[in-house]
């Protein structure tokens, strides 16, 4: 089937649910390249909101030269999440993922001034430090795909003021990640590192593709400031 012929719910779902939580990072990797063709149309199908719910944080919350402002975009994908927030009128975006499939999308879409492959988790961003006005991760913090310290790298290369706004499911197999995750975040505000501007627990995140018994599954919106 060519990327070109129409999806379907079912489709979409069995696309999402193929990836093995158990796959080593080598194949989640081709999953992602393989995926990248019908990524945005499947994002779409399952009605998940992570790219809107981030974007329309950060401008809430956002009071500065959005004309001017440089956004680091982590696991970018295709580039939705840029997609939403040059809506807001941010215009200066750079993307990092570690799959070229979708990095390849990224690219084409003419959103990044600059695309990195890095496979993130694994070192630190392929970034400077105290470089970026908003920093935004949607999609990857989760069991399967990055450790929770991974968030102190987001911190690093936010400009001091700058924002760092995360996102991640809020029930099924990811709670005990969502609570080691939030206790990460903590620490970090415990320790003087940035401060939490806002959370929202979004309760239509995207359609439940596990349990048949609910529509819907939930989801959350962290705001933090780099002091």
């Amino acid at each position: 089937m060519s990327s070109s012929d129409p999806r379907t719910f079912k489709m979409a779902k069995e696309t999402i649910l193929s990836m093995c939580n158990d796959a080593t990072t080598e194949e989640k990797m081709q999953y992602y390249d393989r995926w990248a063709q019908t990524y945005e149309q499947d994002i779409d199908l399952v009605e998940y909101c992570a790219h809107k719910q981030a974007a329309a944080k950060v401008s809430a919350h956002f009071s500065g030269d959005r004309q001017a402002a440089t956004v680091l975009d982590v696991a970018c994908g295709t580039g939705m999440v840029a997609k939403m927030m040059k809506k807001e009128g941010f215009q200066h975006f750079v993307g990092v993922d570690g799959s070229e499939g979708m990095l390849q999308r990224a690219r084409q879409s003419g959103l990044y001034r600059d695309v990195k492959k890095a496979l993130i988790g694994d070192g630190p961003l392929p970034v400077a430090s105290d470089e970026y006005d908003v920093v935004v991760i949607t999609g990857a913090l989760s069991s399967s795909h990055l450790p929770p310290k991974v968030i102190r790298e987001l911190c690093r290369v936010a400009k001091a003021g700058g924002f760092i706004c995360m996102t991640g499911k809020g029930d099924g197999e990811n709670q005990s990640y969502k609570a080691a995750l939030e206790g990460e975040m903590k620490q970090m505000e415990d320790g003087g590192l940035w401060r939490r501007v806002d959370v929202t627990n979004v309760n239509s995140w995207q359609r439940d593709l596990i349990d048949e018994q609910k529509e819907y599954m939930s989801g959350c919106v962290y705001l933090y400031q780099k002091l």
